[in-house]
């Protein structure tokens, strides 16, 4: 019988001390160390729980296809959990994502299907297509076909619930012997801040639960007013939404954060360099917010974040100074 492989590898990451962003706010900062995963990120999870329940419920059969629409992370933790179950993956994406995605999707074994980036509303948005070619290829494939459907599938953050979030509250109590007082998260699935906070809240009531949101994504409006409205843009993959997924749908706010480019990457280059940790512009959102969300609760707080993956996935974005300066963004001083 073949043994457990890599499953039991994903998840049960630290949790960083962050040294600048504490040093700079009285109070203790900390990132859940999601890049470690195998898949470098905490989409590892996601694809995790959706193929195990997939499995569960006979939707996929050894040699069937899963296809999924994505930003990357979640096409790639979805490749090498199914690539470890004998399943085949078809990742649709929007052609504006990092090359380094695209290439370790190919090098892993994906077959990559990249379209224009277009809206949600719009009938060629990446999940639209992942949707009818997951129809079609049903028609025609013998072992089935799973559509992943990660944006309004609730395993997403069931499996958040029962795994990350627990991690948090017994890593934070096991340091300060309480849970933490506030948590902060961007959202994209909606998956990692929902199931994370139900946990929280179930055991610890009084942590505050704060959804972090780049510019271009109407979820900070959501949050604090209701509206659907967006302001500005962003260049960080894979977080901010025009819309409301299923994932998170009842999530229990006490607050939103919204964060410019220029404040997630500078909080990036920071930690790169005083504290030895290459992380992507997802996390600089995270982190950043829970320097704000610090802020307002005053020195002595314990405040938790998500790292969500590693910087060298956007080497040719975040750490390009062309790109960087054509669009007026801060350049790492070593890079200038």
């Amino acid at each position: 019988m073949p043994g457990p492989g890599l499953f039991p590898a994903i998840g049960q990451t630290p949790l960083i001390y962050l040294n600048g962003p504490s040093a700079a706010t009285g109070c203790a900062i900390y990132g859940k160390a999601e890049f470690m995963n195998p898949g470098g990120s905490v989409k590892d999870r996601a694809a995790l729980a959706i193929v195990q329940a997939a499995e569960a419920a006979g939707t996929l059969r050894p040699g069937g296809l899963i296809v999924e629409g994505t930003a990357g992370n979640t096409g790639i933790g979805l490749a090498l959990v199914g690539n470890a179950r004998g399943y085949r993956s078809l990742i649709v994406m929007p052609e504006t994502q990092s090359q380094e995605k695209i290439d370790f999707l190919r090098l892993i074994g994906a077959e990559v299907m990249l379209v224009p980036a277009k809206p949600f509303k719009d009938p060629g948005n990446y999940v639209h297509v992942a949707r009818r070619v997951a129809d079609e290829r049903a028609k025609t494939e013998p072992n089935g076909v799973l559509f992943a459907d990660q944006f309004e599938n609730l395993a997403n953050r069931n499996g958040h619930a029962t795994t990350t979030g627990p991690e948090i509250l017994a890593q934070v109590q096991a340091i300060t012997g309480k849970a933490p007082d506030a948590f902060t998260c961007a959202v994209g699935t909606g998956g990692t801040l929902a199931g994370i906070s139900a946990a929280l809240k179930a055991s610890a009531p009084t942590t505050k639960i704060f959804l972090a949101d780049p510019h271009g994504s109407v979820l900070y409006n959501w949050a604090t007013g209701g509206e659907l409205v967006s302001e500005g843009t962003s260049i960080t993959e894979g977080i901010g939404q025009g819309r409301v997924p299923g994932n998170l749908a009842g999530v229990a706010l006490d607050g939103a954060v919204r964060i410019s480019d220029t404040e997630a990457l500078t909080v990036v280059f920071d930690l790169l360099k005083h504290d030895g940790l290459c992380v992507g512009g997802s996390a600089g959102i995270n982190i950043a917010a829970a320097m704000q969300v610090a802020r307002t609760l005053g020195p002595g707080h314990t405040i938790v974040t998500i790292l969500c993956d590693g910087g060298a996935r956007y080497q040719s974005k975040l750490f390009n100074p062309e790109f960087l300066r054509a669009r007026n963004l801060p350049v790492p001083s070593w890079l200038a």
